[in-house]
């Protein structure tokens, strides 16, 4: 049973990191579609093949089923993968997931308006709205709830990792990003997203494929990127790597690169015109399962 995902530039499209994470967070197989963002035709015209589906990310199940909001495809896959642990096994808990879920997909419009998700650009002397300030203040105020209520073990909302915390993954990218004013608790929540090796993948793949899209920028000084410094490596025109498809897409490895004395593979999809010709961008490339 392998699932179709079609998702937007990985770079900007916080909606298709949500989908995204809600399969390869959870370990579900999936191949992915990408779309441009910087094509001439809408999202929607370049999705005309799979009606009625309009917006990313959408979900293909093995069925044909065409899934097209995100909450929507939590859960669908929740109540085909019980065991994968979309929501959590409390009771408790996982009401307080659903519910987090539910207002991010709904709510925030300020800080989705002001703050677009960027993987390649980080800001710094940001100065937030008082509609800005708001949003802030509730995203605090809720994620302190959770945890208040379902006493986490570990950093996340509500025990393992769930399907709310993967909807929050773009704000914390937002929050980091803009280096926006937040508590400790909930800057330490942000942190939690930064490391976490599914979210390093996302955005090692938004900073070598696809260009730069102006309109996502925004008029503010930029800083260094947050999170934690990529490892160094390099491409190699020969070796054998420890892994055989690319940690990024799945797909066959077709290009080298070696780090900390390791040798890992790449698809031609992420390397193409991009490492090859410039070994410099290698490091994007190190954001690598833990397995690895």
């Amino acid at each position: 049973m392998t699932y179709q995902l079609i998702l937007g530039d990985f770079a900007y499209s916080s909606w298709s990191l949500r989908g995204w994470l809600l399969l390869d967070r959870f370990g579900l197989p999936y191949e992915t579609r990408l779309l441009d963002f910087n094509a001439a035709a809408s999202v929607a015209d370049q999705l005309a093949d799979v009606p009625p589906a309009r917006t990313v990310p959408t979900l293909i199940t093995p069925e044909g089923a065409v899934v097209s909001e995100s909450l929507a495809m939590a859960e669908e896959l929740a109540s085909r993968h019980p065991e994968a642990g979309l929501w959590p096994g409390d009771p408790l808990a996982r009401a307080t997931a659903r519910t987090l879920a539910a207002e991010m997909h709904a709510g925030f419009t300020t800080l989705r308006n002001d703050c677009p998700m960027n993987m390649r650009l980080a800001y710094r002397g940001v100065s937030p709205s008082a509609a800005l300030l708001a949003d802030l203040a509730r995203l605090d105020l809720i994620w302190d709830h959770a945890r208040s209520a379902t006493r986490p073990a570990g950093p996340w909302l509500c025990g393992d990792y769930s399907a709310a915390d993967a909807f929050f993954a773009p704000v914390a990218a937002r929050i980091a990003g803009y280096g926006l004013p937040v508590s400790d608790s909930a800057r330490a929540y942000v942190t939690a997203h930064l490391n976490d090796p599914a979210f390093r993948r996302w955005r090692a793949m938004g900073l070598v494929h696809g260009g730069h899209l102006d309109r996502y920028a925004r008029d503010h000084a930029t800083t260094d990127s947050p999170g934690p410094a990529p490892r160094p490596a390099k491409a190699l025109d020969t070796g054998t790597p420890e892994n055989d498809r690319c940690p990024y897409s799945g797909n066959p490895v077709t290009h080298l690169m070696q780090t900390e004395g390791r040798i890992f593979g790449f698809c031609n999809a992420f390397c193409r015109d991009k490492t090859t010709a410039d070994p410099d961008a290698w490091p994007a490339f190190t954001a690598l399962r833990d397995a690895n």
